[in-house]
């Protein structure tokens, strides 16, 4: 069997001489400098197209020290709020000629250290990570140790360390209790709760202020886990007692359309017996029947800015952190639906 023969090497001379130009102002076109005129510009790329030229990344790479590559280690990337905030990185490294490698935690502490080392074996540049449940202050000790500059994005080891974007939780909550309560709902269960990480504990703040605000009584909050589902016995229960909940505000949009779901098959009628609201805003809440109310938490805006921090870290590694905590948005549909009868009493 013949092994294929690879086409001899383009060089930026050889494009210089098709071109009619010389090899530095061929140089300075693959730059995108302003001094070249546009027409030479477009003479010089169309020589490259021509000659089939490959611009050697590499090796300018290492005349700046840097590779023109970041990693983006996230916790579970089957899940749609992680594909969204990939976009935002995505959108950015586009923009700033930046290549990113996505590796997957799994939530396991020890995967996400052995895919930080194979991301520093690549030789990124730096890192944008949403730590893994379990992960603690060995998290950013080792990538300090492996000089990797971070950012945390969703989830805050330690609030001294490196920079973080995420959204503000806990006030996400807060607004949907508020409007809840201006439709009469009282009974208030927080659905699918997870005290692992510091998004999760935000949730659950944030209802317990909201609760203390309004006046409420206390509800039982029901449990959740990490493949996203809630504890439906527990919630049953809720409904079988003698003040069952008129309203339910969910960790994400993946348990409140689960939790939809669950009420529905119980015959009440969600948005009329039962209020849901879930968080996140994915596709599928505006899909869904009915659409459901949420919390828009941006995840594309995250990445974005995420992804501007890392390359200004890169460019300044002196400059003061930044944390960053968006505002999230009540987007209202049909899922928390006036009382059939009015406000409660």
């Amino acid at each position: 069997m013949t092994k294929p023969v690879r086409p001899p090497v383009v060089s930026l001379l050889n494009v210089a001489q098709e071109a009619g130009v010389s090899r530095a102002t061929a140089s300075l076109v693959l730059r995108e400098s302003p001094l070249v005129a546009e027409a030479t510009r477009e003479r010089v790329r169309e020589a490259m197209q021509r000659l089939g030229y490959i611009y050697n990344r590499g090796a300018a790479n290492l005349r700046q020290s840097r590779t023109g590559t970041i990693g983006l280690v996230l916790s579970n990337i089957a899940n749609p709020f992680f594909s969204a905030l990939a976009g935002g990185v995505d959108e950015v490294n586009d923009e700033a000629d930046v290549v990113g490698f996505i590796a997957a935690s799994n939530e396991s502490v020890d995967r996400q250290l052995r895919q930080i080392q194979r991301l520093r074996e690549h030789n990124v540049d730096g890192v944008i990570i949403c730590p893994a449940i379990g992960s603690d202050d060995r998290l950013l000790s080792e990538l300090e140790r492996l000089a990797l500059p971070f950012v945390q994005v969703l989830r805050e080891i330690e609030a001294t360390r490196g920079d973080y974007v995420a959204a503000d939780y806990a006030l996400g909550v807060r607004l949907a209790i508020a409007h809840l309560v201006s439709e009469g709902r009282r009974r208030i269960v927080f659905v699918g709760n997870m005290p692992v990480h510091s998004a999760a504990l935000a949730r659950l703040r944030g209802y317990e202020q909201a609760i203390g605000e309004c006046g409420l009584e206390a509800q039982p909050v029901i449990a959740g886990s990490r493949d996203n589902r809630f504890d439906t016995e527990a919630f049953d229960a809720l409904l079988a007692s003698a003040t069952p909940p008129d309203a339910a505000i969910c960790y994400n949009d993946i348990i409140a359309l689960d939790l939809m779901h669950h009420i529905q098959s119980r015959g009440l009628t969600v948005g009329r017996d039962i209020a849901v609201i879930g968080m996140d805003d994915l596709p599928q809440a505006a899909a869904s029947y009915p659409a459901l109310t949420t919390v828009a938490t941006s995840p594309r805006l995250i990445g974005r800015k995420a992804a501007s921090l890392l390359q200004k870290r890169l460019a300044m590694p002196g400059r003061e952190r930044q944390r960053v905590v968006m505002a999230p948005e009540l987007v209202l549909r049909a899922s928390t639906g006036l009382m059939p009868h009015g406000p409660s009493p």
